[in-house]
C-alpha cells in the first residue's frame, strides 16, 4: 500500500467523521461548532479531489464552499443570534419526517447508482481540463449540477427553521 492508498483512507475517514460531527456534534450545541467541522468536511474532500488529480476542482471545492458557502451559513446563524435556552424543542413528527425523506433520497440514489453503466467515453481526457469539465457538466450532467444547488438551498433553510425560536 502506497501512501497515494494511505492519504485516500486518511482523508475518506477525515470526511465522513467530520460529516458525521455536522450532524451530532457531542462537543457543542452551538451551530457555529457544526459550520466549522463542515469546513473541516469540504477540506477533506478537497483532498480527496487533489489525490484523483482534479486540482481544479479542489481549488473550486474550497474557494466556492468553503470560502462563500460557509460564510453565507455564518452570517445566517449570527443574524439570528439565538441563545441556548430559546431554541425549539425537537418534534417526533419533524424526526419522522426527516428520516423518512432520508430514507427515500439513499434509495433513489442507490437505485440510481445500481442502474449506472459507466462508459469511457464520456470521461475527460485531460487531466485538469477545464473545458471538458465544463462542457460535461453543463450537457451530461447538468440534472444533478441543479439538484446539488437544491440541496444547499434546502440545507441553508433547513438550518434558519432548527435555529429558529419558536413564537408563542
Amino acid at each position: 500500500m502506497g501512501l497515494p492508498d494511505i492519504l485516500f483512507y486518511v482523508f475518506a475517514f477525515l470526511t465522513l467523521l467530520c460529516g458525521v460531527l455536522v450532524i451530532a456534534n457531542p462537543f457543542s450545541r452551538n451551530p457555529v461548532t457544526s459550520a466549522m467541522f463542515l469546513v473541516l468536511t469540504i477540506i477533506s474532500m478537497a483532498g480527496l479531489f487533489v489525490l484523483l488529480h482534479a486540482f481544479f476542482l479542489a481549488a473550486v471545492q474550497i474557494i466556492v464552499y468553503a470560502g462563500a458557502v460557509i460564510v453565507l451559513f455564518l452570517f445566517v446563524i449570527m443574524l439570528l443570534d439565538l441563545k441556548e435556552e430559546q431554541r425549539r424543542k425537537i418534534k417526533s413528527f419533524s424526526v419522522a419526517t426527516g428520516l423518512l425523506s432520508v430514507g427515500a433520497i439513499v434509495a433513489i440514489f442507490l437505485k440510481s447508482l445500481g442502474s449506472t453503466v459507466l462508459n469511457s467515453s464520456s470521461l475527460p481526457t485531460l487531466e485538469g481540463d477545464t473545458a471538458s469539465l465544463g462542457k460535461l457538466l453543463f450537457t451530461q450532467y447538468v440534472l444533478p449540477f441543479e439538484v446539488i444547488s437544491i440541496l444547499l438551498l434546502v440545507a441553508m433553510v433547513g438550518m434558519i427553521l432548527l435555529s429558529k425560536k419558536d413564537l408563542k
